[in-house]
């Protein structure tokens, strides 16, 4: 039986970048103001985005400290 491996000299999976402290709160500022501007758009505003009033009410509802991953590039 032969058994195959793999290592990598430098990480296999590409980390998440370090942010300074004004940039996490920079981000995190920005989610609050887009979840306070999501919670007062009407149904025709939602619609065209392609979200609901639940969807939208359960995103506002989130934390300032819940930036999404993807805003870590």
């Amino acid at each position: 039986m032969t058994l195959a491996t793999s290592s990598c000299s430098a990480p296999c999976a590409p980390g998440k970048p370090q942010l300074s402290l004004t940039a996490r709160l920079s981000l995190h500022l920005a989610a609050w103001r887009q979840r306070r501007q999501l919670a007062r758009l009407d149904a025709r505003a939602l619609e065209d985005i392609g979200v609901t009033r639940a969807q939208a009410d359960a995103e506002a509802r989130g934390g300032f400290w819940k930036a999404p991953d993807h805003w870590r590039s």
